[in-house]
């Protein structure tokens, strides 16, 4: 994703250059402030008992530029606002008197169980938030035995976390318009061990994300004096980088074309090959994959039962983090009327940021959470170590919300809502 004139960091006439020489002086940096805080040196839960305490730390590690990339939303960010604010609206009654209970986390979804009711949402270029992401995030989500989902415009291609992403991972398409391309790529999904698709049918066209544009980031980036300020800035993540392959859309490189001039600075390659699907289009997508097929991006309660005849699996309720549009509803919001209007499993993404907040969707109808930033906020602030961190996190969260309202199974949460 990089050119390779980012080596100038280790030119020898520069201060920072000089630094990052050597791997010894290189690890230094690591044990900074705003380096990864080993297990050895202290226990991670002690340090970062919260998903709010990794972002912090991810902010620190990441130049401006990526950060804002992972953080933004779009326009004034009013709906990733919503998001947080719809949820702390849900509130339960707590309960006394209940004796000793042991929560069962376990669920199902589409015919298959888990030990927890949650999993991981694609993100674009995870890579460029912390070399290896998706392989992180991948073997995290196997040992626990929940779903990775790889992004079309990710970092690495499927073949290459083939083996790392266990049989429950999911695949999630940007939508191509040409056949053939489409066919391609749903056959290299199948042949890297993708047992799901996931159609994401809320990005018709690139949006415009402010915050992205002033943090600096094009497509491809531009090693402008600002951008390089910033990476000398955040020499954790310069190393890191500079010690792997530079980041790009590994999946789309059989696909890409030099000509890049209708898109804008904040685009990607990718946007030349998709296209905005229809109707009919969902339903040659159903006909061509044998697997579950989830349709992500649904806020309306009315697609609902015309999702349900078209042989979708699974609906995704989810406003892409307030990332397309800047007066969507919060995802909780419609949660209800969705449950409502389907008999269909609903997974929900959307601000969420606890275990607490995983029960209040499971309470207001959905079957399972999905969470995109917080995974990759664990990745930047503490590497390899950050997804299982993560769900250490969230099991103890949801282990101590259940029992607070005295609640054996998910199915009691519904008679808690205050």
């Amino acid at each position: 994703m990089f050119p390779t004139d980012i080596a100038t960091l280790h030119a020898p006439n520069s201060r920072q250059g000089r630094i990052l020489q050597s791997d010894r002086d290189a690890d230094l940096f690591f044990t900074s402030r705003a380096g990864p805080v080993s297990e050895d040196d202290m226990d991670l839960h002690s340090r970062y008992p919260s998903l709010d305490d990794p972002r912090q730390q991810a902010q620190k590690r990441l130049p401006r530029f990526v950060w804002d990339y992972l953080d933004s939303a779009t326009g004034t960010e009013a709906t990733a606002r919503a998001n947080r604010a719809a949820l702390d609206q849900v509130r339960f009654t707590p309960s006394i008197l209940h004796g000793e209970i042991t929560p069962d986390l376990s669920t199902e979804l589409l015919g298959q169980s888990y030990p927890l009711p949650f999993g991981f949402a694609p993100v674009g270029m995870s890579g460029l938030i912390w070399p290896g992401a998706e392989r992180h995030l991948a073997r995290t989500a196997a040992d626990a035995g929940i779903p990775y989902s790889l992004s079309t415009v990710a970092s690495l291609a499927p073949e290459d976390v083939k083996g790392d992403s266990g049989p429950q991972a999911g695949f999630q398409l940007y939508p191509p318009r040409d056949p053939a391309l489409l066919s391609d790529l749903l056959g290299r999904a199948r042949s890297a061990g993708f047992t799901t698709l996931i159609l994401t049918v809320d990005v018709p066209a690139p949006s415009r994300r402010e915050r992205q544009t002033r943090g600096g980031l094009t497509n491809p980036p531009q090693l402008t004096p600002r951008i390089l300020w910033q990476i000398m800035r955040h020499p954790a993540w310069a190393i890191a980088t500079l010690r792997n392959r530079l980041p790009r859309m590994r999946t789309l490189d059989p696909y890409t074309t030099s000509n890049r001039a209708a898109l804008p600075s904040n685009a990607h390659a990718g946007y030349l090959l998709r296209t905005s699907p229809d109707w009919d289009y969902l339903a040659r997508l159903r006909d061509a994959w044998t697997g579950p097929l989830i349709v992500k991006g649904v806020l309306d309660a009315e697609d609902a039962p015309r999702l349900e005849e078209t042989g979708v699996d699974a609906i995704w309720i989810s406003n892409h983090a307030g990332r397309q549009f800047d007066a969507a509803p919060a995802t909780i919001e419609v949660l209800p009327a969705i449950r409502a209007a389907t008999k269909l499993p609903l997974l929900l993404d959307g601000g969420l940021s606890s275990g607490l907040d995983i029960l209040r969707a499971i309470a207001l109808g959905a079957d399972f959470a999905m969470l995109g930033r917080a995974p990759h906020d664990a990745v930047a602030a503490l590497g390899p170590a950050g997804p299982a961190h993560l769900v250490e996190v969230l099991t103890k969260d949801l282990t101590a919300n259940m029992h607070q309202l005295g609640s054996h199974r998910y199915t009691e949460l519904p008679a808690c809502l205050l």
